[in-house]
């Protein structure tokens, strides 16, 4: 499918990101980078896509109607061509919103000389005509002829070899939207779950997906609405100074159901549907709101980014879920101590899911004990500890009844 023809489905309603897929999170240099490779006529990758008639939850306010037949659903390549429409249209594909757009893209611009491309800076392109913007390349709003014309008109000469390098530049640019985007295609046939499946096997063998974010998509195969619902609390939170990203929720619901930091598979059945919403009325409405009170009013942490590691937060959470959030002073009061010697000890800033993975063990071993750590094994009272080490050293954490 050529690149032109990609742009046309979405906008025609043919081509739809679905709703399980991560936002948009390319930054402007991935856009640099992929324009230039075009440019190049280097590869590129392709996408997947899935024929169906059966579509999950679409992303945008568009709602499938069965009148449409089999459309198709982008289940890779979201990122690339989610900056190729932004930079050749000049504007958001329909599949999304302003605020979720955390990088904008568009505004590249290329040197038609010299196919250097940068975002604007005034000093070096406001007087030099080669210095024009992509999107206006693509609309054919600027030809190479112009720019020969203002570079004559600067008083430059331009001989026939450098009229020609301007024009076979432009060209180049103009030909990305005939470039092919090699497509392969999962059949009608397909259900649901066996596209996400595909869609998991297809990321997991790169490093663009975390497995959290591979969970997630798997979550929101079988629960549509669960982005949207986390994304609200997560602005909630953020609006008393705790900011996170959707990852810490997967984090979250897998420590509050499985006591694991690991084992991001045991959230991809469908099977968890019924249980991970059942978790995260209490979750959402009441753990969440707990954790963040407890530590503005007795850690005194207003923000987030005054801590090194978000994640310490985690066992945290899954303790006061498992206590149905009523703890007592004391327990508060150990818990606070726990929570500063995971930051001293910089205990979750490296090897996150098996440090998480042992600290819950803890947890679960433990529903009715209170939960401290101390530096030294030195320590009074009927403790029982789960020994773990780190590069700072030891660190242990301990129950007391």
């Amino acid at each position: 499918m050529k690149i032109s023809q990609a742009l046309d489905k979405i906008d025609e309603k043919q081509l739809f990101v679905p709703a399980f897929q991560r936002e948009y999170v390319w930054k402007r240099d991935d856009a640099k980078q992929l324009v230039d490779s075009l440019i190049k006529e280097y590869p590129t990758g392709t996408m997947l896509t899935w024929e169906t008639n059966t579509p999950p939850e679409l992303k945008g306010s568009h709602k499938y109607n069965e009148k449409q037949g089999a459309v198709r659903i982008l289940l890779d390549g979201q990122q690339r061509l989610t900056t190729l429409y932004m930079l050749i249209r000049g504007d958001l594909p329909p599949y999304y919103t302003a605020p979720e757009i955390l990088n904008d893209t568009r505004g590249l611009y290329v040197n038609v000389e010299t196919r250097e491309l940068e975002y604007y800076k005034k000093l070096k392109m406001e007087n030099d005509p080669r210095w024009q913007n992509l999107t206006d390349i693509f609309q054919r709003k600027v030809r190479a002829k112009d720019v020969v014309r203002s570079l004559e008109d600067r008083g430059e000469e331009v001989p026939r070899e450098r009229d020609d390098l301007i024009d076979d530049n432009v060209k180049s640019i103009e030909n990305i939207l005939d470039r092919e985007f090699p497509e392969q295609t999962i059949p009608v046939k397909a259900s649901i779950r066996e596209a996400i499946d595909i869609f998991y096997k297809v990321n997991a063998s790169g490093v663009s997906l975390t497995e959290a974010e591979l969970a997630l998509a798997q979550i929101s195969g079988y629960w549509p609405q669960a982005r949207d619902i986390f994304k609200a609390k997560l602005t909630e939170l953020e609006k008393r100074g705790y900011t996170f990203k959707l990852d810490f929720i997967v984090y979250a619901l897998l420590a509050c159901l499985y006591h694991s930091g690991s084992n991001m598979h045991f959230l991809h059945d469908q099977k968890n549907d019924g249980p991970i919403q059942e978790a995260w009325k209490k979750l959402g409405s009441q753990t969440l709101d707990y954790v963040a009170n407890i530590m503005q009013s007795h850690a005194f942490i207003d923000h987030t980014d005054e801590v090194n590691s978000i994640y310490a937060l985690v066992p945290i959470i899954a303790y006061c879920f498992q206590q149905d959030g009523h703890l007592t002073g004391l327990q508060i009061k150990k818990l606070v101590k726990w929570f500063y010697y995971a930051q001293i000890r910089t205990r979750y800033v490296s090897q996150l899911p098996q440090k998480l993975d042992r600290d819950l063990k803890v947890v679960k071993d433990q529903p009715n004990r209170s939960m401290t750590c101390c530096r030294s094994s030195r320590t009074s009272g009927p403790l029982k500890s789960a020994r773990t080490s780190s590069s700072a050293g030891r660190f242990r954490t301990h129950f007391t009844r």
